[in-house]
């Protein structure tokens, strides 16, 4: 990594996204909220999914618990060490702690990209193949599709990562965002870049936008497909929450990635968007607009309340019987 006389860096400076105390302060505050709810949230429907017979056996719902399980991976990948800076007068992260975030990056962001495609795949197949949608979509095809995403993230993210570590690093080591990304590593690099930004755009901005526009013309599909206003109507609603949540992950990936590696004033403000805000609505999407994911949490609610009741009552019955 160094060559001559060079100074091989061995940690970065991260930027973050307050310099006062005060401002600091009130940010970890705030992220720890956003944090935390990400985690109920997730979880949340995570058990849901897993506890309710009927969800568990449907595919959407299935590929809907995975989705939860990605998102609060996403979100751990860079929330902790932000809300830990938030507390540290200087935001150190070693070099290999660094590699190893942008590699979990990158592993789970392509994952979710792909699984949100898989998802869009599945109520194409739910709207227009009603008859043969149980086929198509049975559990095995489902599990193959998640460890597909899975693999494909891995893949993704290992062809980033080597690109990143084969650079020389030898100063200045200040990374102009509040965690490890591709894009603002390799502007530290003590090399000309210009074919490694060209293959890193190539392979994270052909993937995103590769991905969103398989996910809108599966829509576009589908509204075709319907002739009828209320067949339409019945589609928009039952795919809405996902394409808020396609919209609000995939618009700020395009934003970052597929574009040069340039610098934008707003860049921070994206980065935030899909790593901590993203994670946090996507549970709160899903079950504000679901009837069934709402009438199921509404019954694991009410089957602990019996439970109590019924533990009260054994302990109320067994005092009875001992006077």
């Amino acid at each position: 990594m160094g060559q001559g006389n060079q100074t091989v860096v061995k940690e970065f400076v991260l930027a973050g996204l307050s310099q006062t105390s005060i401002g600091q302060a009130g940010l970890f505050v705030l992220f720890f909220f956003f944090y935390v709810l990400t985690w109920v949230g997730n979880v949340l429907i995570m058990v849901t999914v897993a506890s309710e017979a009927r969800l568990n056996s449907s595919p959407m719902y299935f590929l809907l618990g995975n989705l939860s399980f990605l998102d609060l991976c996403y979100s751990s990948v860079t929330t902790p060490k932000l809300l830990v800076d938030f507390l540290a007068e200087k935001k150190l992260i070693s070099y290999g702690q660094c590699m190893v975030q942008l590699f979990f990056l990158h592993v789970i962001g392509a994952a979710e990209m792909f699984l949100l495609t898989v998802m869009a795949y599945d109520r194409y197949v739910a709207i227009c193949r009603p008859l043969h949608y149980t086929t198509i979509m049975n559990r095995g095809i489902c599990c193959v599709l998640v460890i597909a995403s899975w693999m494909g993230g891995f893949v993704h993210s290992t062809v980033q990562t080597i690109l990143t570590v084969r650079l020389p690093f030898c100063g200045p080591n200040q990374v102009d965002n509040f965690f490890c990304d591709v894009p603002p590593i390799i502007k530290l690099a003590c090399t000309d870049t210009f074919v490694i930004e060209l293959l890193m755009v190539s392979n994270s901005g052909l993937i995103s936008t590769s991905c969103f526009v398989v996910l809108i013309s599966s829509y576009a599909a589908i509204l075709v497909k319907i002739r009828s206003k209320e067949g339409r109507s019945k589609a928009l609603s039952t795919c809405g929450s996902h394409l808020m949540v396609v919209t609000l992950f995939f618009g700020p990936c395009i934003f970052i990635y597929a574009r040069p590696f340039s610098t934008f004033s707003v860049d921070k403000l994206v980065s935030v968007s899909y790593n901590v805000i993203t994670p946090m609505l996507n549970p709160l999407i899903y079950t504000l607009r679901n009837k069934e994911v709402k009438s199921a949490m509404r019954k694991m609610k009410n089957s602990k309340k019996i439970v109590c009741g019924q533990a009260k009552m054994k302990m109320l019955f067994g005092k009875c019987l001992r006077k």
